[in-house]
């Protein structure tokens, strides 16, 4: 039997001999034990002399158990650049969408035809690549990894984690598209899917309808979630976009033009994306009071002030330290939207519903490819289609994912990426199966009876008129209203904290002032977008999406590539080539030497015939990760074994500075459980709702 590695590096190993077969490289051996034979070469003793230079705190790369980043010592700030600098850009574009409205609105709409003409591709291509990526990731070698330290458990039960993101799959998005999109594709199809308003249509209906908020979109969340957890707790890396770059650009970038760069547009995308959803609340809040008040249409003025109290509601809330409270009532909120969904499930068309969710859902699947597939390249028709449903929604959910990607992160600690990539693609998209299923079901059910609903009035109407035609139409128009009011608050108080620890290095715990900014520059762009959408505000919403969301899209190309390098020299991942060649080596020499009779073990081997032959464990990209420095970018002794630094530093330290540092400020933390500074999203796991 091979002797377990030690915790410290010793000269590689593992090599048959003639009593047996190679093992792992890290056998037992010292400095003043190497008896090469002789006729090893001087070149290869000068080799070996090489070789036998100190690794980063003398531990190989194979043995690191990994780094979560509340273990590192970071000193965060705002970032003068990366504020400064997209905060006075969205400045500009709102004081430019109010003052100028109608210049505002032409410019978007040639950025709009110019971006889906040229680059509607890329958006659907992207999407299919990243699926297909994420489904690899999760089923090959890599699955195994670990989204943490080597032996971490995960901090939620996995009932406690599959409830927030069932959590996360549910806000202001499905309330308006949920009983719209579905009775949209029914009466108007896809073009060549289905005639109008037929059992074909309606089956094609439901599948359009989840694949745009199925597999795919979260596909996209998945790949920012395991991005950010991958880089935060196994390289010990601050929950930055940019930081995810670093295999790529090297630290030095990442921390300079370029990588504050990827912040920045991470910023702008998450403002747009999470002000498009403030947007349709504010519609569907408006309309809500004009059916249950009896008045006429609400200008936009009365909308732009209903977003104003909305905000009011979310800085308080970040202002006065009630985060207990907001989370408390988020959970009060997720509940009592299931109450909506299965109130409508029992008091509608419940025997319809329960016939089409399972044969809708098997169409989705069978027809997935030919979704993905489909685009300009199937006629003007299909090229509008895809323009205004498709391509609008990939963009949507690409500015989506910086946010998204981090609450994923946050909670998924512990994880492995094969358990990540089950549950993060499999249970939202179920979550908007039976959504969907319920809410567009019954809408299309009420109209093939004769009723009078349709697709063609306001879309932010529609799902009251759902409820209008169910028992209890005066009480459950009110419990939807608050619902779509505290998903606006928290998604906005959330997005608020992630843009902040964005434009703060990374702070896992942003200064009030910054958080309150975002969210006050989220009004602004959802106001500028009511405006510059007129009556027809979705055409706003989606000009400004799909424009702001394409440098991100581009990101997310390089992350995948950026995170694939990752994995391929993750310590697992070494670990796992040494033992694959030690076992086949061993194998082919027992064998050879000793018929059906030998059995391994681990000893020294000549330089360069060991397990890691082929492998320079000496090489910068494998070794640079885990040095350990401190506040100031300098290399610092840390023991492995013993968890310490040589200086005596503790987590505890950094976070007693932090918080006192907080005091002196007057800055704090949206959330009063929160203690302050040591790490990012790990220290404080505590998961948005929205």
């Amino acid at each position: 039997m091979a002797t377990p590695p030690s915790s410290r590096h010793q000269a590689p190993s593992a090599q048959p001999s003639g009593s047996g077969a190679a093992g792992p490289p890290n056998g037992p051996g010292t400095r003043g034990e190497t008896s090469l034979k002789a006729s090893i070469s001087q070149r290869a003793a000068r080799a070996l002399r090489r070789d036998k230079k100190e690794y980063p705190h003398d531990t190989h790369p194979g043995l690191v158990p990994g780094i979560a980043v509340d273990e590192q010592r970071v000193r965060y700030g705002t970032d003068p650049l990366v504020f400064g600098v997209a905060a006075v850009l969205i400045l500009g574009f709102v004081a430019w969408g109010v003052f100028s409205t109608e210049s505002l609105k032409s410019i978007s709409d040639v950025a709009l035809g110019w971006v889906v003409t040229n680059t509607g591709w890329l958006f659907s291509s992207l999407i299919a690549v990243i699926l297909v990526f994420m489904l690899f990731v999760g089923f090959s070698r890599y699955g195994k990894i670990p989204l943490g330290v080597d032996g971490e458990k995960p901090e939620y039960s996995t009932f406690s984690w599959v409830a927030m993101m069932f959590s996360a799959g549910i806000g202001i998005g499905l309330f308006f598209f949920g009983p719209y999109e579905p009775l949209t594709y029914f009466m108007t199809p896809n073009p060549g899917e289905a005639a109008a308003e037929t059992t074909v249509a309606l089956h094609k209906a439901m599948a359009q309808s989840y694949f745009h908020w199925g597999l795919n979109a979260w596909a996209i969340y998945a790949l920012v979630g395991a991005a950010v957890a991958y880089g935060s707790f196994r390289r010990g890396r601050v929950p930055l976009m940019s930081a995810i770059f670093t295999p790529l650009l090297g630290r030095r970038k990442t921390e300079g033009v370029a990588g504050r760069l990827i912040d920045m547009f991470a910023i702008v995308a998450t403002l747009f994306g999470t002000a498009a959803s403030l947007g349709i609340g504010a519609l569907q809040i408006g309309r809500g009071v004009e059916i249950i008040s009896g008045i006429g249409k609400l200008p936009n003025a009365v909308l732009i002030g209903i977003i104003a109290i909305m905000t009011a509601a979310f800085i308080a809330s970040a202002v006065s330290g009630i985060g207990k409270g907001i989370r408390w009532l988020s959970n009060i909120n997720i509940s009592l939207a299931l109450v909506l969904v299965a109130f409508i499930f029992l008091t509608g068309p419940t025997l319809f519903l329960l016939n089409l969710i399972p044969s809708s859902l098997a169409e989705y699947l069978s027809d997935l490819l030919h979704l993905m597939s489909k685009g300009p390249s199937w006629g003007a028709e299909a090229a509008d289609f895809s323009a205004n449903w498709t391509v609008f929604y990939w963009a949507w959910w690409i500015s989506w994912s910086p946010f998204v990607g981090i609450f994923l992160a946050r909670i998924s600690r512990g994880r492995t990426l094969r358990e990540y990539v089950q549950y993060v693609l499999v249970v939202p998209t179920l979550v908007s199966v039976i959504a969907f299923g319920v809410f567009g079901g019954t809408a299309i059910w009420m109209r093939m009876q004769g009723m009078d609903i349709s697709a063609d009035s306001a879309p932010e109407a529609l799902f009251f008129q759902v409820l209008d035609g169910l028992p209890l139409s005066t009480i459950t128009p009110i419990l939807a209203m608050f619902c779509i009011a505290i998903f606006f608050i928290t998604s906005a108080d959330s997005a608020s904290l992630v843009m902040g620890s964005l434009s703060q290095r990374g702070k896992p715990d942003p200064d009030r002032k910054v958080t309150v900014f975002w969210g006050l520059a989220m009004m602004g762009i959802a106001v500028v977008m009511l405006l510059v959408g007129g009556n027809q505000a979705l055409s706003g919403l989606q000009n400004l999406i799909i424009v702001s969301a394409l440098p991100f899209a581009v990101i997310l190309l390089l992350m995948m590539v950026a995170l694939i390098r990752d994995l391929q020299t993750d310590p697992m991942i070494i670990r796992r080539e040494y033992a694959t060649a030690a076992l086949e080596n061993a194998v082919r020499a027992g064998i050879d030497e000793h018929g059906d009779d030998f059995a391994f073990t681990v000893e020294k081997t000549a330089h360069g015939q060991g397990a890691g032959a082929d492998f320079d464990s000496h090489d910068r990209t494998v070794t640079e990760w885990y040095q350990r420095t401190d506040e100031d970018g300098k290399p610092v002794e840390y023991d492995y074994e013993s968890g310490e630094y040589a200086d005596g530093w503790t987590s505890e330290d950094d976070s007693a500075a932090a918080a006192e540092s907080a005091a002196e400020s007057g800055a704090g933390n949206a959330d009063s459980d929160q203690d302050g500074g040591s790490g990012a999203a790990g220290d404080h796991r505590s998961a948005p709702v929205g």
